[in-house]
């Protein structure tokens, strides 16, 4: 049996316990076998050498992380608890802001996959982010559109996603176009109100800077100089992926987000997401980034219910 003696030196021993020691907790669950104590700024553990050896290492890096940026949430320490590499805590550590929202909102990447999205999106034009609901991929997704039309990099930007809800043809539904349509893409409006000024925003979508429009808009378009996202593109048919895929112009960006567990196309039509993963997925220009139930951003009951959904769904299949 081994003792480590921890310093915690350099910081406020309350940023690191957090509140309640709800951070000081999630470290001690993660390392079962250890012993491990904390008083003031002194934590204690004993237990086999190899496994102190780890968590000095991460004691270490939550160190780095609250001295680096004065503060820490649940989400960062889960993160640094969960590095596998040095390219992993490169991703944790940059804490790059994707753009600063309405009232000074800061709007960053909150997750390690989160980052990986971000870095994708530098260094490809079409990138597919895989994962579940509350993983922030879509909100993410329309942070870094709004950015690149910021920085000039695209002249306009265009949500889109299929009205899969309402068969697409929307007809039976009252109303204008816009009033049937709003219903399903609230969703992306929720995420611009957050990033744009109201009167900017509406100013732009007057002038069609902004497009939230249906998938089936996007027929017989091709998007030059533009930052494309598909969302829940899980509802797509096949044919509706490829004619959205193949929309792509000059100098554009598409993100395409889903989540294949979440489809509600009728029964026995392929979805166009799943059917565009297999096919595309040697195309090296293209990039796919995959997200967990361990990115989920909304409250920490959504990832336990979206754990047992997963299992139940799997315990079916298996009978």
């Amino acid at each position: 049996m081994f003792e480590l003696k921890y310093e915690l030196n350099g910081i406020d021993a309350k940023n690191f316990y957090g509140v309640n020691n709800q951070f000081f907790n999630l470290v001690k669950s993660t390392f079962p076998t250890l012993k491990i104590t904390g008083r003031d700024q002194c934590v204690f553990a004993n237990g086999n050498q190899e496994t102190l050896d780890l968590l000095k290492s991460k004691l270490n890096d939550i160190v780095d992380f609250i001295s680096k940026n004065n503060s820490i949430n649940i989400k960062d320490v889960e993160s640094i608890l969960n590095i596998k590499d040095e390219s992993e805590k490169q991703l944790v550590f940059d804490q790059d802001i994707i753009v600063k929202g309405v009232n000074g909102k800061i709007i960053k990447a909150k997750t390690t996959n989160l980052k990986k999205l971000v870095k994708t999106t530098d260094s490809k034009d079409m990138i597919f982010a895989i994962g579940p609901a509350g993983t922030g991929k879509t909100y993410t997704s329309v942070a870094l559109a709004v950015r690149a039309l910021r920085d000039k990099e695209v002249k306009r930007i265009i949500l889109t996603r299929p009205a899969v809800e309402a068969g697409e043809s929307l007809g039976f539904l009252p109303g204008d176009l816009k009033e049937k349509l709003d219903p399903y893409l609230q969703p992306l409006y929720d995420a611009l109100r957050d990033m744009i000024p109201h009167e900017k925003l509406e100013g732009f979508m007057e002038k069609n800077v902004i497009e939230v429009a249906p998938l089936a808009f996007m027929r017989g378009r091709t998007l030059d100089e533009a930052f494309v996202i598909l969302d829940e593109a899980q509802n797509t048919t096949y044919a509706q992926m490829k004619m959205f895929l193949t929309r792509m112009g000059m100098n554009a960006k598409f993100i395409i987000t889903g989540d294949p567990s979440q489809i509600d196309l009728p029964m026995r039509q392929k979805s166009g997401l799943t059917e565009a993963m297999r096919i595309l997925n040697d195309v090296n220009e293209i990039g796919f980034v995959y997200l967990t139930e361990e990115d989920v951003v909304r409250h920490p009951i959504v990832r336990k219910i979206i754990n047992a959904y997963g299992n139940e769904e799997k315990r079916q299949r298996e009978e």
